[in-house]
């Protein structure tokens, strides 16, 4: 559950072991019970949703729906991450992302998530009213690993082989999970020392950045084996490729029902976070699990 947190408060957590996740003002208790990010993307190209978000009354009018639906945290990104997008100009991701933060942060009071790689565009974000810092390069840029030092923002760390444009062209591993754990514990050490707090990290093993059918099914089946120092695993897969090729299913929609699936799949290996775009229909699937574990 989402709990604002008193003023002054600092979002260190005492005590190591726990599954707190801090960002700013909010904070989610996630032993037992898993929390929903919306996707809201404000671009042309994206590959579900593309273009349907693009105007900001769109935006805020489906900002809306998805809070009425459960959704606790809003992730807003101004850039396409599919296989083989072009990069986005600072300016023009600037002008895409920021008036809707800046709205959303009068309107609703819900956790919002800047999706971007590129530190310019996180510390504005985070100075319209932004509460997290969603990562997909993983906080390679020393840069983005200051702004959010000098922040009190919740981050996502993701891993991610290659970049968007080239991620899908021979993704190769030795063995995934071991890569993955290895990196996530590296990427803890790196952004602990650079002055974030434990309590406000989050790692997500990128589910098809980077990887074939083969990577993406073991990790959604090893999730507890890449966990580091409890902290919370958020999982993007909704409406994915490897969905797609695994069904013979084209239709981006028609991928939903899989999407359920592996949301409640993966909630009982331990992901905490779920990333969708259907919200109503992933939060029942969650509540349904945690109601039988």
């Amino acid at each position: 559950m989402v709990n604002p947190m008193s003023e002054g408060n600092t979002g260190r957590d005492p005590d190591e072991g726990s599954s707190r996740w801090c960002a700013g003002s909010f904070q989610w208790e996630l032993d037992e019970r898993a929390v929903v990010m919306a996707i809201l993307n404000v671009t042309p190209d994206s590959f579900s949703d593309g273009g349907r978000h693009f105007e900001l009354a769109d935006t805020l009018a489906a900002a809306r729906v998805f809070v009425e639906e459960g959704a606790e945290i809003l992730d807003i990104g101004g850039e396409s991450t599919r296989p083989g997008a072009e990069i986005v100009p600072i300016e023009e991701e600037l002008g895409r992302v920021i008036p809707v933060i800046e709205e959303l942060a009068k309107r609703e009071k819900v956790a919002l998530s800047i999706d971007t790689c590129k530190p310019e565009v996180a510390k504005a974000a985070l100075q319209a009213g932004a509460h997290i810092v969603n990562d997909i390069s993983g906080f390679r840029d020393p840069a983005m690993i200051e702004t959010c030092a000098a922040s009190d923002c919740g981050v996502v760390v993701m891993h991610m082989q290659g970049t968007p444009q080239t991620m899908q062209q021979a993704p190769s591993y030795h063995h995934v999970i071991d890569e993955v754990r290895e990196f996530f514990e590296e990427r803890f050490e790196t952004l602990t020392a650079a002055g974030i707090d434990a309590s406000r990290i989050a790692f997500d093993p990128g589910i098809g950045f980077g990887k074939n059918l083969d990577h993406n099914l073991a990790l959604l089946n090893g999730v507890g084996d890449y966990q580091v120092h409890r902290r919370p695993i958020l999982m993007g897969l909704s409406r994915k490729s490897f969905i797609g090729a695994l069904l013979g299913e084209s239709d981006f929609d028609r991928r939903e029902v899989p999407t359920q699936a592996l949301t409640a799949l993966t909630r009982m290996k331990g992901a905490m976070i779920h990333r969708v775009h259907a919200v109503r229909q992933n939060v029942q699937c969650l509540r349904m699990v945690e109601a039988t574990l």
